[in-house]
């Protein structure tokens, strides 16, 4: 298998729910006006607690700074698995399960946090800029390694890379067990050809920025597992398009636009976390991963600036439940 490292360097930022009119302009700058900006690599994702919002530097350049912006104080490096000239089988479980014992457990042992952002066409496993020495000397043995540069795909034994490679050292930590909640409604991993995103603008503007949490208000958050929590994701990456939406937000879209694969699944969400994660603690990825990989059990996974979220069939979200209390 190859392992790219992507030529592009990534910032990891918050906007709060009160401050969004603030970034109004900027935001759909980003996602429909293309041809204004050199952004690359965007994502935005809506939780009940903020929008996460991951762009490279070109990206967030076009975000002012404000007090309802947070941002992490890293640069992230997205990494992306390639086997047989493809970035998925069909063939095989989807999503983080077919690199959780390949990439997130090596990594996790070696005490480095990883971002996932899973999307419609692959999987983009950040790391921070200044791991790098540690991710390369982890995962040589096991993949080809290559290098983005100026567009084109570099063998990492031809770039001087060798200086300062390095097991991390640390020992390995025993992940913390955090708690997570199953909100009850369903979710679709969807994607769209880019030139037809003039035509849903209107409902997508309206269902980022103008629609309402299903409870949400000035003191919910969601603590039942019974509770339907807003979750929307929008992904405009190296020109591929990628969405996660409720089946209450799909609805919203033209049918004929929207497009998924051959077997139309849903999938259930497993939220992690009970507060804030924070960006430094390690294994938690590995820690829901690896259950589901031993089970060949697919899964999505999208992490955000205050937790991580699952996408598992609707029979195995009982199985996350169960492991994560092991």
């Amino acid at each position: 298998m190859d392992l790219h490292i992507l030529d592009h360097r990534l910032r990891v930022t918050s906007i709060s729910k009160n401050g969004l009119v603030n970034f109004t302009h900027p935001l759909i700058k980003l996602i429909f006006l293309r041809n204004r900006t050199r952004c690359k690599f965007f994502s935005l994702t809506e939780t009940p607690e903020n929008y996460t919002v991951v762009l490279d530097e070109e990206g967030f350049k076009e975000l002012q700074p404000s007090e309802h912006l947070k941002v992490e104080g890293s640069i992230w490096l997205p990494l992306n698995v390639v086997s047989n000239g493809n970035a998925s089988s069909s063939s095989q479980a989807v999503g983080v399960t077919k690199i959780a014992k390949s990439v997130i457990a090596p990594l996790a042992q070696q005490h480095v946090s990883v971002f996932m952002l899973s999307t419609y066409q692959t999987d983009f496993i950040l790391v921070r800029e200044k791991d790098l020495s540690i991710v390369i000397s982890t995962l040589e043995e096991e993949f080809n390694m290559y290098k983005e540069v100026g567009g084109e795909s570099v063998p990492m034994h031809c770039l001087d890379v060798s200086n300062g490679l390095q097991k991390n050292g640390k020992e390995a930590m025993q992940p913390t067990v955090h708690p997570v909640l199953i909100p009850q409604n369903q979710f679709c991993v969807m994607s769209l050809d880019p030139d037809t995103l003039p035509s849903i603008a209107t409902t997508l503007i309206d269902v980022l920025f103008y629609s309402n949490s299903p409870k949400e208000d000035a003191q919910s958050s969601p603590s039942q597992d019974l509770d339907c929590i807003k979750f929307f994701s929008f992904s405009l990456i190296d020109g591929y398009i990628s969405l996660v939406m409720d089946t209450e937000a799909q609805r919203q879209f033209p049918a004929d636009l929207l497009f998924t694969s051959s077997s139309g699944e849903l999938w259930r969400m497993v939220r992690i976390g009970g507060q804030p994660l924070g960006f430094d603690e390690c294994g938690i990825v590995a820690q829901i991963s690896q259950p589901l990989a031993d089970s060949d059990i697919s899964a999505y996974y999208i992490s955000t600036f205050s937790f991580d979220h699952a996408l598992v069939s609707p029979a195995s979200a009982l199985m996350v439940t169960f492991s994560s209390d092991i």
